[in-house]
């Protein structure tokens, strides 16, 4: 697996970016349980879709920059549509050996237990200041090297730091009492998404944010349920062709949990309906990162 970084610079520096990443798309609304973009080329954002009266949610907080891991364009997007600006870094991390995956595990405690790893591999990444190249600086998210991937240095992009925030997310897909996690081939891709019309599959996501240098936390976890027309398992074939249209179009199918790729027009053919929003499902729920924010804010104030 491979952790992202996306540094969203605050009030004290986010003049360094260009304000062409900022959306005007508000949140959305949804309740929050406490304790995975998917998105082809003609669906992506318009960076140049900006609004005047946009805000950034951690200058209106007043938070240090934030620090996002994710490998996720999705979440790329949701933040964009969040108004917060962000650098792009990558860090590798290997999933698949942490936690319980095995049928009848809590899919809750393994995506917090790999929100957290992850936050310990960038927290460890950042502190040393690994790597030496020029990073993505711009926050475009357009990574050309080898070098500028592994690059954690923050002081390459011109950016000093002694106090932010990393934020760090993983999600998973249950379905019929199973955690599905990316598939691994297309077929994997079609069985998945065969089981989908006969047993509804629900997104869990983790979000962890840790303050440094105090190490101050805060966590939560976000569900959303799927809810599939009929027709998507009552028909052999149906499953198969639509995993087949998504590649036909260049979708991430295997990049995505459970194959889920509900943004997408043809999969939304064969939603009924979502039990949560769109964005938890898509792997980074606006109001869980928001709320753990505010929970943030209210504990740097106490420990001040």
């Amino acid at each position: 697996g491979v952790v992202v970084v996306l540094l969203l610079l605050s009030s004290s520096s986010s003049s360094s970016l260009s304000s062409s990443t900022l959306i005007s798309t508000p949140p959305s609304s949804r309740q929050i349980h406490h304790s995975s973009p998917h998105i082809t080329k003609s669906m992506a954002p318009n960076d140049n879709d900006i609004s005047a009266s946009a805000t950034n949610p951690l200058m209106e907080m007043g938070l240090p920059p934030l620090v996002l891991g994710s490998g996720s364009f999705t979440r790329k997007l949701i933040l964009k549509e969040m108004n917060i600006p962000f650098i792009l870094k990558v860090k590798p991390i290997d999933e698949r050996n942490i936690g319980d995956r095995t049928d009848g595990s809590d899919p809750k405690s393994l995506v917090m237990t790999l929100a957290k790893a992850k936050g310990d591999a960038l927290v460890e990444g950042l502190l040393n200041n690994d790597g030496k190249s020029r990073g993505d600086c711009d926050g475009d998210g357009d990574i050309d090297t080898v070098e500028e991937k592994y690059n954690l240095n923050l002081s390459a992009c011109g950016v000093e730091m002694e106090e932010y925030i990393v934020l760090t997310a993983d999600q998973v897909v249950t379905c019929n009492n199973s955690i599905l996690e990316k598939p691994d081939t297309i077929n994997q891709a079609k069985e998945f998404v065969a089981k989908y019309g006969t047993n509804p599959p629900s997104t869990v996501g983790a979000v962890v944010l840790t303050h440094i240098p105090s190490m101050i936390s805060t966590s939560g976890v976000d569900t959303a349920q799927i809810n599939f027309s009929k027709r998507l398992s009552d028909n052999a074939s149906s499953a198969g062709d639509l995993i087949d249209r998504l590649l036909e179009d260049d979708a991430p199918v295997l990049s995505c949990a459970g194959g889920l790729m509900v943004e997408h027009p043809f999969v939304k053919e064969y939603i009924d309906g979502i039990d949560g929003t769109e964005d938890s499902v898509m792997g980074l729920s606006k109001d869980l990162v928001l709320t753990l924010m505010r929970e943030m804010k209210v504990k740097l104030g106490e420990s001040a």
